[in-house]
């Protein structure tokens, strides 16, 4: 087995190397960068795991593996681990090759690096479960304060009328203004990272069937099946759908929740009804069952966590992981806690701590663990395009 000092010497020397390719390269790779760049290297000679996910199909199409090349496969991985107990270079061998660590850690970096503003990126990613519960504390609290200078936190009941508690303008003001803030940020994130990824050609037929393919595989998290369709590893090496059907939850859940929001918004502006609407209403009924696929999703995603496989790598992304999923859950903890006690005199009280939390939420989308579904969905583009193009590498010819 190769000694850690030995390991470390050569993912400098890795470094140095990538460092010196020449002038027109746009930056030197870092020690987790180099580390891909050697597997990959070494994954390109054997190809037993060509089938097992879209990164090694990906992999074959390269001899080299620059920052660009790194940072897509490492956000085209899901973890799913397969590569890692199917593989006869693993640890201990001396090869010490693992797929999903060594992008793991790849995939950590550009959710920061690419972030906007990148210093918030930063901060999130070493304190994200901190920073996300004492957010969401903090504006709860201020909400609360307003609610408790205004006269009392118990009152008469309103019939749900939240707009008797904090005005409309008011609300659309706060919530609109984060959430904007989100999207941006996000957008700009994703834009920079598809700058560096982006294959900057066009398949035979237009990009349209490639976004198809690509919307249909993030959609299914199909890469989460272990290429085989039984399912990715999570605390061994044996085979579960639990990672992909808990994604599932979470995912739809939140476009439930999403649903119920825009339903409610057309309703206000294009009809005039406004709210609170009646628990048979379909705003209510979106956001019900949405609510609910928020607690089952983040609870078993942070049941999976806690067992994960250290070697899987995931644990240089806990403390983003957990603070997404902890705060995915208090949304909807609270938002179904609101709905069941609007016609009671704790509902000002619950709305406050509900919106506390659902600011907190959004304010940090562009730098929690959401990030990687937008930069895996563009990973994921990358490859239904770059798959359609003639490969570049043109082998055994004169």
């Amino acid at each position: 087995m190769t000694p850690p000092e030995a390991m470390t010497s050569s993912l400098d020397a890795l470094a140095r190397e990538a460092a010196a390719l020449g002038a027109g390269a746009p930056a030197p790779l870092t020690a987790a960068e180099a580390e891909v760049s050697r597997v990959m290297q070494i994954c390109n000679a054997c190809r037993y795991c060509e089938g097992s996910c879209a990164v090694f199909p990906a992999m074959t199409r390269r001899l080299e593996f620059g920052k660009a090349d790194v940072h897509y496969l490492s956000n085209l991985c899901h973890n799913c681990g397969a590569c890692l107990h199917a593989c006869q270079y693993a640890p201990p061998h001396e090869f010490g090759v693992n797929v999903p660590r060594a992008m793991a850690v790849v995939r950590g970096q550009t959710y920061s690096d690419y972030a906007f503003p990148r210093a918030f990126g930063a901060a999130y990613r070493n304190n994200g479960l901190v920073l996300s519960l004492a957010l969401a504390a903090g504006l709860a609290l201020f909400l609360v304060l307003g609610i408790a200078m205004q006269g009392s936190l118990w009152h008469e009941p309103m019939a749900g009328n939240f707009y008797a508690v904090f005005p409309h303008n008011l609300l659309v003001a706060l919530f609109g203004s984060v959430f904007g803030f989100s999207v941006l940020a996000l957008a700009i994130g994703v834009t920079r990272f598809w700058r560096d990824i982006s294959p900057g050609e066009t398949p035979p037929g237009g990009n349209a069937p490639a976004v198809a393919e690509a919307t249909h595989n993030a959609l299914r998290l199909k890469y989460l099946d272990g290429g085989h369709g039984e399912g990715c590893h999570n605390e061994d090496d044996g085979f579960t759908l639990a990672r992909r059907r808990y994604h599932h939850y979470t995912f739809y859940g939140f476009m439930l929740c999403l649903a119920s929001t825009s339903v409610a918004t057309l309703y206000h502006y294009a009809f005039g009804w406004e709210a609170p609407y009646p628990v048979t209403s379909l705003p209510v009924v979106l956001g019900t069952v949405g609510g609910i696929g928020l607690l089952v999703g983040p609870i078993g995603l942070w049941r999976l966590n806690r067992r994960r496989h250290p070697e899987h790598g995931d644990r240089s992304q806990t403390t983003m992981d957990r603070g997404f999923i902890a705060l995915l859950f208090l949304t909807s903890l609270t938002g179904l806690l609101l709905l069941a006690l609007r016609d009671t005199g704790a509902m000002a009280l619950l709305l406050a701590i509900h919106l506390g939390v659902v600011m907190a939420f959004f304010a940090t989308l562009p730098y929690g663990k959401f990030a990687h579904g937008v930069f895996r969905s563009a990973a994921l583009l990358k490859w239904a395009i770059e798959r359609r193009l003639p490969s570049r590498l043109q082998l055994g010819s004169d």
